[in-house]
């Protein structure tokens, strides 16, 4: 079993349920979050829209977290989840820096490392992760990748055929168990967008205050 996510960002709707279900679920400090949705805006005024991509740890095959940790805090359990052992972590952040998608922080209580698990100790009971239940679009899939049949085997399957399915990151060669379909280079990759070719806030300022002054 090789467990993973996938979020349809055409689905996405950045109600943002799933980011309030795993603060509770999780106890997650309030400046903290290990889920939390990003709001990228594209198009040039009028023609704009606002999109959203739900952030999580994405479980990597290849987890520089679980590498670097010293106290083997971080480790894999067998199904493939990244998990964390705040017994045994001692606080060092080394997976902090590690980590290049920035999915894990420092819990103020415990002066220990957190972040997204997939639930685990859901996983155990043979419930889904509290952001899936959440999720009033079903835009969360959740699963075993390694069975064919689950529903996102399938749901990869059916969007690769048109290179519709993303990672986070693919250069780092991580290999991340956290996929992404729908959406554009933008939401997932910051240096996709671009500022337009002309704009200058402070020039649009200045106008603005001389049609004031006027």
């Amino acid at each position: 079993m090789k467990l993973g996510f996938l979020v349809d960002l055409d689905l996405c709707m950045g109600c943002k349920g799933c980011e309030v279900a795993c603060k509770v679920e999780n106890k997650v400090p309030l400046h903290s979050w290990r889920l939390r949705v990003k709001y990228v805006d594209v198009g040039v005024y009028p023609e704009t829209k606002r999109t959203y991509t739900p952030l999580r740890c994405n479980h990597c095959e290849d987890a520089p977290c679980e590498r670097i940790c010293p106290v083997s805090a971080l480790h894999y359990l067998e199904n493939g989840i990244v998990n964390i052992d705040k017994e045994r972590c001692i606080g060092c952040a080394g997976c902090m820096m590690a980590c290049p998608y920035g999915a894990i922080y420092m819990d103020p209580v415990t002066n220990t490392a957190d972040k997204c698990t997939y639930c685990a100790h859901r996983i155990a009971s043979e419930m889904m992760p509290a952001c899936v239940v959440a999720c009033p679009v079903e835009a969360n899939i959740f699963g075993d990748l390694d069975d064919p049949t689950s529903h996102i085997s399938q749901y990869i399957m059916q969007h690769q055929k048109d290179g519709g399915v993303q990672v986070r990151k693919p250069e780092k060669n991580t290999h991340p168990k956290h996929f992404y379909v729908g959406g554009g280079q933008v939401q997932l990759n910051p240096l996709a967008a671009k500022r337009e070719e002309g704009y200058n806030l402070f020039n649009k300022i200045t106008h603005l205050d001389h049609i004031g002054g006027h």
